[in-house]
């Protein structure tokens, strides 16, 4: 089944995708020049991921620390670009190493080309990641 490629439809289904903890799916979803930057990330975290390849490296063991159960809170804004919006999210779960409940709220800018992500911000909360277990990237810090 091809991904949809509205943008709001797009980013609805990588979210199923991350519940669903298949990764490798959510990284199709990617243009091959695709770019994932975080503005926020603390000092030793990756601040720009550049290519697909890049994407799917800092994903790659992302279930095996965070596991997701849900979006409670979903709320997705057209913008004067047609390809671009503005996500306003929940993501509840649990840290894997610890049992720690983990609950992040999160803002993305996301811009969708022939059906695949080309940019994606995400602005989330960097203090979140003091958290034991919640390190996925192996940053430096």
């Amino acid at each position: 089944m091809p991904a949809p490629t509205s943008p709001a439809d797009l980013f609805r289904h990588s979210l199923r995708l991350l519940l669903d903890k298949d990764i490798p799916a959510w990284v199709a979803l990617w243009a091959e020049d695709g770019v994932m930057e975080f503005p926020f990330a603390p000092d030793g975290w990756p601040r720009r991921l550049e290519g697909k390849e890049a994407v799917a490296a800092y994903m790659r063991h992302y279930p095996d620390h965070i596991d997701l159960h849900d979006f409670p809170e979903l709320r997705i804004h057209r913008t004067t670009d047609p390809q671009t919006v503005v996500v306003e999210m929940r993501g509840v779960g649990r840290l894997v190493e610890s049992d720690a409940p983990f609950d992040m709220t999160y803002i993305a800018v996301v811009t969708v080309r022939d059906g695949y992500f080309t940019s994606y911000r995400d602005y989330w909360n960097p203090l979140a990641v003091q958290e034991p277990g919640a390190d996925f990237t192996g940053s430096s810090r």
